[in-house]
C-alpha cells in the first residue's frame, strides 16, 4: 500500500478509535494505551531519567488525553498527539524539579534494561549486561535537548519530520541536535569501552571446558 494511503487509513483509523473512546467503550481505551503504552514510557523515562516518575508520567498523561480527547481533530497521528502531551508533562516535571532541587552533576542512571536474547553463558550474558549498561548510562549522560531527540529518533524510530512535528522545532533542528547526541554518546562510550572490551568476547566457564575437552578427546588425552 502506498505511503500516502498507509498514513491516510492510519488517521482515519485514529479518529474512529478517538470517536469509540468518547462513547466511552472500554475496549477502545485499553487498544489506546496497550497501542502506545512502550512509546510513550520511552519518550518519558528519556526526559526524566527516572523509571518510576517515567511511569508516573506516562499514567497522568493518559488521564489528561482522555479528559481532552475531544480536542483530537486527526491533523496528526494519535501517536504524536499523545506523545506531545507526554513531552510537555515531563518536560513541565523537569522544569518544578529544578526550581525546588538541584540536580545532581552525575545522576545515577535507571533507565529500563534491553532485553537480552536467552543464554545459558553466565560469562556472556555478563559482558553483554556492562556493553548494555555502558549504552543506557551514555543516553542518560546526555543534556535534555539532546536526550530527547535520541530517543525519539534512535530508540523509538521516529522519522526526522516525526521527530520535529513531536518537539516543535524545525527538521534542520532536529539533524543538528541527533548529530550532537551521537557524537556525545560516541564520546562516552570511546572513553569507557577499552576496559569492557577486554572481557567483550569472553571464553571461559562452560565453554572453555567445552573446547578443552573436545581436544583433549582428539589427541587421546582425555581420562
Amino acid at each position: 500500500m502506498p505511503a500516502v494511503l498507509t498514513a491516510v487509513s492510519s488517521a482515519s483509523g485514529d479518529v474512529q478509535l478517538v470517536r469509540r473512546a468518547l462513547a466511552r467503550e472500554g475496549d477502545a481505551f485499553r487498544t489506546i494505551i496497550k497501542t502506545h503504552n512502550q512509546r510513550l514510557y520511552r519518550i518519558a523515562r528519556g526526559v526524566m531519567r527516572n523509571d518510576s516518575e517515567a511511569e508516573d508520567i506516562v499514567q497522568e498523561a493518559y488521564v489528561r488525553a482522555f479528559a481532552h480527547l475531544d480536542a483530537f481533530r486527526g491533523d496528526s497521528s494519535l501517536a504524536t498527539w499523545l506523545s506531545r502531551i507526554v513531552i510537555n508533562e515531563a518536560l513541565g516535571r523537569l522544569r518544578k524539579r529544578r526550581r525546588t532541587v538541584a540536580m545532581p552533576e552525575n545522576p545515577q542512571a535507571e533507565i529500563i534494561r534491553f532485553p537480552l536474547n536467552p543464554s545459558d553463558d553466565p560469562e556472556r550474558t555478563m559482558a553483554q549486561r556492562q556493553i548494555l549498561q555502558l549504552v543506557e548510562q551514555a543516553t542518560d549522560s546526555l543534556p535534555d535537548v539532546y536526550r530527547t531527540v535520541f530517543v525519539a529518533r534512535v530508540i523509538e524510530g521516529l522519522s526526522i519530520e516525526e521527530t520535529a512535528d513531536l518537539l516543535g522545532v524545525r527538521p534542520q533542528t532536529v539533524k543538528t541536535r541527533l548529530h550532537r547526541a551521537r557524537a556525545l554518546v560516541r564520546k562516552a562510550l570511546d572513553d569507557q569501552i577499552g576496559p569492557v572490551l577486554l572481557d567483550a568476547f569472553p571464553f571461559a566457564g562452560r565453554r572453555c571446558e567445552r573446547l578443552t575437552s573436545a581436544v583433549m578427546r582428539r589427541l587421546g588425552l582425555e581420562s
